[in-house]
């Protein structure tokens, strides 16, 4: 592999749950200021270092998931590294009463939501024979249902009335059939599709959607429970054209763009963030079949 050129190079990161112990600005520090967002899954991975990062940028924001005291260390963290407000607070994604009266509460501390990213998901590895019915369904009710059920919530209580930024998590796995991955390729696909109706019905609202399908991604849950205990699996990253995975930092960057001003005119498509790893990337079943657990249980 030759060495990285500057267009290719990664920013700082670090694979566990914590804030970046320095940070170099590559957009306005300001882009964001006095802006809230509202982040599920926000208390690790993805959803905690985009936090970061938007609050980074001169943003307030409010990370929601199952676990409080998960998400309260979290919280005291990121305001503690940025110096902006982070409310923490619990909801299942699967819950409309959950999530209403969870924006009511980010409402009453905020007086206002801009951005919402929907984060939240479950993934594993299972061949689709072995699949079980409540582990499918369990996959397409946070993911797919999830998303839906937040931003309904959101669009009533704040953004049809004042605009916003929707970007919904996604991933490439429906692109080429992965392989192991049926049930979260069909959440994500979609949310894909949910994306551009979104954008359609509330553009005249002033809300921008648009999905964001990340690559394999160093330091989250994903990577760990699914890459990490099986060193053969590393063997199918020599194939992505960039050579490396990503990190949580790359994807929370494309957040940033795609929730700002710079982003103005964007609306109703995906910005897959991989590498070129799904045109490229292993999906011989045989072969992914020896890395996978035969069962799936939620």
């Amino acid at each position: 592999m030759s060495q990285l050129g500057f267009a290719c190079q990664p920013p700082p990161d670090v694979d566990t749950d914590d804030c970046l112990p320095e940070y170099s600005y590559l957009f306005s520090p300001d882009i964001l200021k006095g802006k809230v967002a509202f982040i599920t899954g926000g208390s690790s991975g993805i959803g905690f270092r985009t936090a970061e990062i938007l609050m980074r940028h001169g943003c307030h924001t409010i990370i929601a998931s199952r676990n409080l005291q998960r998400l309260t260390e979290a919280a005291k963290k990121l305001s503690a590294a940025t110096g902006q407000r982070c409310l923490p607070l619990t909801l299942d994604v699967r819950q409309p009463q959950m999530i209403m009266a969870a924006v009511d509460e980010a409402l009453k501390e905020f007086e206002r939501i801009d951005i919402l990213v929907n984060n939240a998901a479950g993934n594993f590895l299972c061949p689709a024979s072995a699949l079980s019915f409540n582990a499918y369904k369990t996959v397409i009710e946070i993911d797919t249902l999830g998303t839906f059920n937040v931003s309904k919530v959101l669009y009533e209580k704040c953004l049809r009335d004042h605009g916003g930024v929707i970007v919904n998590i996604s991933a490439t796995l429906s692109y080429r059939g992965q392989a192991l991955q049926v049930h979260a390729g069909t959440a994500k696909a979609a949310i894909d599709s949910m994306t551009k109706h979104l954008a359609v019905e509330w553009g005249p609202n002033g809300i921008r959607v648009n999905s964001l399908a990340p690559g394999p991604i160093s330091g989250t849950e994903g990577h760990r429970r699914l890459v990490q205990p099986h060193p053969e699996a590393q063997n199918l990253f020599r194939n992505i054209p960039l050579q490396r995975v990503g990190n949580k930092t790359e994807i929370a960057h494309s957040v940033l763009y795609l929730a700002s001003p710079l982003a103005s005119y964007v609306s109703g498509t995906t910005l897959v963030v991989d590498g070129g790893a799904w045109m490229t990337s292993e999906n011989n079943f045989p072969a992914l079949l020896g890395i996978a657990s035969h069962s799936a249980k939620l």
